[in-house]
C-alpha cells in the first residue's frame, strides 16, 4: 500500500513539470512598455516556450486587453478578426499549437507603441516512450530423434556360471574279513575328501 501511494504523485509528476506558467514580460506585466516592443522581444528571447505551456499577462481590466492574431494582422497592429480575445487580467492562455503566435493590445494605439508580443512555440516532449515491438524468438529445428524401441535389449550373459561342486557318492570296499579296517578307511577317507576339494 505504501509503494502504491508513492507511486502515484511520481506517475503525475512528467505531466506537471511538461507545462510551465510564463508571465509575460515579467515585473513590467502587460502594460505599455517604456522602452517599445523591444522590451516584450527581450523578455521572450531568454523564454522556451512548449506545447501545454501557459502564458499569463497581468493587466488592468478597462485598460488593457490581449488578442491572439494572425502574422499578418500583427505588423499594422490590425484588431479585427484576431483568434482570441481577453479582455479580464489576469488572462491565461494555453499554448496549444506548435509555431509562432502572436498577440497584441487591441485598445487604441497600444500595439503601435509597442504593446506587442512574439514568441515561436516548439512541440512538446512526449511524456510516455514509444512502445516497444515485441520480438519473436526465430524458430529452431532441431533434427528428429531416431525411432528406437522401447523393449529393452536382452544381452545374454556369456559368462559361464559355476558348476555346482559334483557329489561324489562312493561306498567303501567291502571288508574283506567281515569286520572293517581303520588302516584300509583312512587313506579312502582322505581320497574322497581331496576330490571333492579338487572339483570345488
Amino acid at each position: 500500500m505504501l509503494f502504491i501511494t508513492t507511486m502515484i504523485p511520481v506517475m503525475q509528476l512528467p505531466g506537471t513539470m511538461a507545462q510551465t506558467r510564463h508571465i509575460v514580460g515579467g515585473s513590467l506585466g502587460w502594460t505599455i512598455p517604456s522602452g517599445g516592443a523591444v522590451s516584450y522581444t527581450t523578455w521572450g528571447s531568454h523564454q522556451s516556450f512548449t506545447v501545454n505551456d501557459l502564458l499569463v499577462f497581468n493587466f488592468t481590466d478597462g485598460e488593457y486587453d490581449v488578442a491572439e492574431v494572425s502574422e499578418a494582422a500583427y505588423g499594422p497592429c490590425t484588431a479585427t478578426n484576431p483568434i482570441s480575445l481577453a479582455t479580464n487580467g489576469p488572462a491565461t492562455l494555453t499554448l496549444t499549437t506548435a509555431g509562432t503566435h502572436y498577440y497584441i493590445c487591441t485598445f487604441r494605439s497600444h500595439c503601435q507603441i509597442g504593446q506587442k508580443l512574439t514568441i515561436n512555440v516548439s512541440e512538446a516532449a512526449s511524456s510516455t516512450p514509444p512502445r516497444a515491438t515485441p520480438v519473436t524468438p526465430p524458430t529452431i529445428r532441431r533434427p528428429p530423434r531416431p525411432v528406437t524401441s522401447r523393449t529393452a535389449v536382452e544381452t545374454p550373459n556369456t559368462a559361464t556360471p559355476f558348476a555346482p561342486c559334483p557329489r561324489i557318492t562312493s561306498t567303501p570296499p567291502p571288508p574283506t574279513d567281515g569286520a572293517p579296517s581303520f588302516t584300509g578307511m583312512v587313506p579312502y577317507t582322505f581320497l574322497i575328501i581331496g576330490l571333492v576339494f579338487l572339483n570345488c
